[in-house]
């Protein structure tokens, strides 16, 4: 009796397991660009992401996206990250801001996510000198 609902209690387990992971994913991101880790982060990249860091504004693909974030923390050494705004109520799209404090001062981190194949990628990120 119980052989054939363990299928469908794994199966349930981790449909679970990726909403709660997803819901989380604006915090998660907060924490890695807390500690600069710009390796994980760019895991979640798009194929292609549109990258604004201060003034400079391009479409990147993700291996080069990740090298503009690398020079970023680079530049600029983060010690500390909050979420400040987050927006999870649509079920394909999530975006979150962050406050990100640094060595050099504080910026602004706006980062928009969708959902392809079951998972969020970033799509737009932006790094801004906080007014």
């Amino acid at each position: 009796m119980i052989r054939p609902l363990l299928p469908a209690l794994i199966l349930f387990t981790q449909l679970i397991y990726t909403l709660a992971f997803q819901g989380d994913i604006v915090e998660h991101l907060s924490t890695l660009f807390k500690s600069a880790n710009s390796k994980e982060i760019s895991k979640n990249f798009a194929p292609s992401v549109e990258i604004t860091v201060n003034d400079t504004e391009d479409v990147y693909p993700k291996g080069q996206a990740e090298q503009i974030l690398r020079d970023f923390f680079t530049k600029n050494s983060p010690t500390g990250s909050a979420v400040v705004h987050l927006i999870n109520t649509n079920p394909n799209y999530r975006f979150g801001v962050l406050a990100l404090a640094t060595k050099s001062g504080k910026f602004r981190v706006a980062i928009t996510l969708k959902k392809s194949a079951n998972a969020f990628f970033i799509t737009e990120l932006r790094i801004e000198p906080d007014k």
